[in-house]
């Protein structure tokens, strides 16, 4: 056992095998919280996203054989790896994988699957970029052992995407959803941003509803935030109208409450699926399971320490080229700071968060008692559940004064 109190060695995962169970089902999040997964990052990006501060690499950037020199460094990173479980989840996201070759990432998939094994069942998942997709590419995709996939559709107005900085036809979604399911993906999902001050109450309705009737099976919903040093902030910052919060809330609500009507259960405050597709990865980091990341900017976590990789692809090769961890730095949790971060990132989940001696504190301050009060947070069957997922994040700060004195 780890200091942490948690197994280091190879274990049979707890998992919830009933293919309809509902998304947002407390036994599934307790199931998630024991699962191993693996994050894969791919920079490569054709272009920035005027939004975008991910760690990306702009592909003119890198040369003929840059795609190939980075698939060698990321296997040669899973072979610095050992003594982790064999893994429930495994998400390829970026930038933007559909930029690298299906056997290319087959070979990682390999890769992994030798270091670590996969379990039974192991969901295996891709972001891709509706412009980089095509017939053959699906087969290429299922052929190398992906289950799932993730499509970046962001919007179905051609103006959004234009402001957004897509280069996709507001079409095209669609016609990948249909080739996935065609080339026999076991889950389909699409992605959607909203709240940018260009789209209006009709556009984001439209795109709802078409994101419905494609009959997917799980839709990610995110809110547009200007991060520092993107195109966006230097847009803001000499002018250009900032998101607004009350219009991206009631945006928020529209689309909870179209899909909610659709069939789909919110597990997360992003994330929304119809029963049995719940995203394995999503569920299991926000139920701060442990996770292996690997790539250039990829974060991980495990027996209590929180690491992270360089975020510059020439710092990343030279320590992959000496045989060593392409660490930017790392961080020991103690058994409180665990307990603190299970907490914050299991009140975004609509199981809520068991009631660790964390959560049992902040219930019997101050706030969580007038939070109890006001039925903004309830306690059901031993978990702490935020009512109004809007309010997460007050919820979240609140708990934060708390944690401080834990320091």
């Amino acid at each position: 056992m780890s200091s942490t109190g948690r197994s280091v060695g190879p274990s049979a995962p707890k998992r919830a095998a009933e293919p309809w169970i509902r998304a947002n089902d407390p036994l599934l999040a307790d199931a998630a919280r024991e699962w191993k997964s693996a994050y894969v990052h791919i920079p490569f990006c054709a272009r920035r996203c005027p939004y975008c501060d991910f760690a990306i690499v702009d592909e003119s950037e890198v040369g003929a054989g840059g795609h190939d020199r980075y698939i060698d460094a990321v296997i040669a990173e899973i072979a610095l790896e050992s003594n982790f479980a064999p893994l429930d989840a495994v998400n390829f996201g970026g930038g933007t994988p559909s930029r690298i070759q299906p056997h290319q990432l087959g070979r990682v998939l390999g890769a992994l699957k030798s270091r670590f094994g996969l379990a039974p069942g192991c969901e295996i998942s891709i972001e891709v970029n509706p412009e980089d997709w095509s017939h053959a590419f699906a087969a290429g995709l299922v052929a190398a052992g992906f289950t799932r996939v993730s499509i970046g559709a962001q919007s179905f107005d051609e103006t959004i995407l234009g402001v957004l900085g897509r280069g996709h036809a507001s079409t095209l979604p669609g016609e990948v959803v249909a080739s996935a399911r065609a080339a026999g993906f076991a889950s389909v999902s699409v992605d959607l941003i909203y709240g940018h001050p260009s789209e209006t109450t009709m556009s984001w309705e439209e795109t709802v509803t078409t994101a419905l009737e494609l009959h997917v099976d799980h839709i990610s919903t995110y809110a547009l935030t200007v991060e520092p040093g993107t195109v966006l902030s230097r847009e803001v910052h000499s002018g250009a109208p900032r998101p607004d919060d009350d219009i991206q809330a009631d945006r928020y609500e529209q689309f909870c409450e179209a899909s909610a009507a659709a069939g789909f259960d919110r597990y997360e405050v992003s994330n929304h699926a119809k029963p049995g597709y719940a995203c394995r990865y999503n569920l299991a980091t926000w139920a701060h399971g442990e996770y292996l990341g690997f790539g250039m900017g990829a974060h991980d976590h495990r027996w209590g320490t929180r690491s992270r990789n360089h975020r510059r692809l020439d710092r990343y090769y030279s320590d992959i080229s000496e045989g060593i961890q392409p660490r930017l730095g790392s961080e020991t949790l103690s058994t409180v700071e665990q307990d603190r971060d299970e907490f914050m990132l299991g009140l975004r989940l609509a199981a809520g968060v068991r009631l660790s001696p964390f959560a049992r504190r902040f219930l019997d301050g101050d706030e969580g008692s007038r939070y109890l009060d006001a039925g903004i947070i309830r306690v059901d069957a031993g978990r702490l559940v935020v009512n109004d997922p809007m309010l997460t994040d007050a919820v979240a700060r609140e708990s934060l004064s708390l944690s401080a004195g834990d320091r």
